[in-house]
């Protein structure tokens, strides 16, 4: 497909494939995207995503001003220049209809380049200067694009450089670990979550209200679902969108019209509504801690951060978490790198109140702590502020949807990261 041979996953031709992102070394997966994709999907979620938002808000001055995305690069591939790939967020800023390109900032010269720290700085100087009214973009990397901002300009609030900035519109990374560092540095702005993927655009928040997304159902794509218990099964069970339950993790498989055929994504989901179908992203299939039974999930961890952090008045930037393995007189446990944008008061306040959540949301974990009979306390590392930033550079993986591995059942990011706090 990419050196342009047509049916072979899909029947139209495919011009253009988004290159899967991650934080390993292994090779990247290219999936289509097809022209009925793109429009039918993509777009569709981008279009029906505005009319949510203005829905929720009708005094909103979303469309007098800029919309400052933060995109990925994009090439031609050597083999055949007439198809492209790149991370999702260019190919779709590639072919965007002329009003949303007049909606959108920085220039698109800018929005594609590839050297992230130099883009990041031209970004800052070209944007600040405009009447910028949403964000759209990853979490990880909006801040460091506002906090540049703010260096510059030498304000505290980014409401102050842009008087009429309304709305983040986010995604690519569950929301909670950031919340409380964009109240900081954005007391008034509004959030929209959205679900979109390489693969393809699935949710949206249509209700400010609740802090779940309403599964598109519509946008060319059929959902399937695996209990997240038989994931690893040769043949687990497979439902459909009618069989499903509420409050249940599930791994998805998608079917859809840019080829990809009972495609695992990755993400699990749990169903919060019925009617009609609402859903929360809960974690990634090969995101967890598992060691020893207790099945701690990237929500779990997300909840018991965002409550350590609000008991101890600290401000959360990044994490990862691995098993700390059993050892000859030692029991096992878990080990947490955390950067800080600010410090708990007190980090043994911090770990012992992490753990109590942990416990609450997980009953596993809390059977596996009952007197310490397998668990440990967590032993928990404040990294020095730009750790992760690091990190991610030496792989290459700076910018774009490029993001950190909450928690992994191998020690292997959480030693190369702490080996890089060792070099601060």
């Amino acid at each position: 497909m990419l050196k342009g041979e047509p049916n072979i996953l899909w029947a139209s031709p495919v011009k253009w494939f988004s290159k899967s992102s991650g934080t390993t070394n292994a090779r990247s997966k290219f999936i289509p995207v097809s022209y009925e994709n793109l429009y039918s999907c993509h777009h569709r979620g981008g279009r029906d995503m505005i009319a949510l938002y203005l829905k929720n808000n009708p005094n909103s001055n979303f469309f007098w001003g800029k919309g400052l995305s933060i995109g990925g690069t994009f090439q031609a591939n050597p083999e055949n220049p007439q198809i492209h790939y790149g991370d999702v967020s260019a190919v779709i800023v590639q072919n965007l209809p002329s009003w949303a390109q007049n909606l959108r900032t920085p220039s698109l010269k800018i929005a594609m380049m590839d050297k992230w720290e130099e883009k990041i700085e031209a970004m800052a100087q070209e944007t600040m200067k405009q009447n910028v009214t949403s964000l759209l973009g990853v979490p990880t990397w909006m801040v460091v694009l506002l906090q540049r901002i703010l260096d510059i300009k030498g304000k505290k609030h980014i409401e102050d450089v842009w008087g009429n900035l309304e709305v983040f519109i986010h995604g690519a990374v569950a929301f909670t670990p950031y919340r409380e560092l964009f109240k900081n540095i954005a007391p008034t702005l509004k959030y929209l979550e959205t679900y979109n993927a390489s693969e393809g655009f699935f949710g949206l928040q249509d209700d400010l209200t609740r802090d779940d997304m309403l599964l598109m159902l519509d946008y060319g794509v059929f959902y399937e679902f695996v209990p997240i218990s038989e994931v690893e099964q040769e043949n687990p069970t497979v439902l459909p969108l009618e069989q499903v339950e509420l409050g249940k993790n599930y791994a998805m498989l998608i079917t859809t019209n840019a080829g990809l055929w009972r495609y695992k994504i990755g993400d699990t989901v749990k169903f919060t509504d019925k009617n009609p179908y609402r859903v929360k992203i809960t974690g990634r299939t090969k995101h967890f801690i598992n060691a020893f039974g207790e099945e701690v999930i990237i929500e779990n961890a997300e909840t018991a951060l965002a409550y350590a952090c609000q008991s101890t008045d600290a401000l959360l930037n990044n994490f990862t978490a691995a098993p700390l393995y059993m050892a000859e007189g030692k029991k096992g446990g878990h080990e947490w790198a955390i950067e800080f944008e600010k410090n708990p008061d007190n980090l043994e306040k911090f770990t012992t109140l992490l753990d109590q959540k942990l416990r609450e949301v997980n009953s596993d974990y809390d059977a596996k702590r009952y007197q310490d009979i397998a668990l440990q306390m967590p032993i928990v590392h404040k990294l020095p502020q730009g750790t992760f930033y690091q990190w991610l550079k030496g792989r290459g993986k700076l910018g774009g949807q490029n993001k950190v591995p909450r928690l992994s059942n191998s020690r292997e990011y959480l030693e190369e990261i702490l080996r890089i706090k060792l070099s601060f």
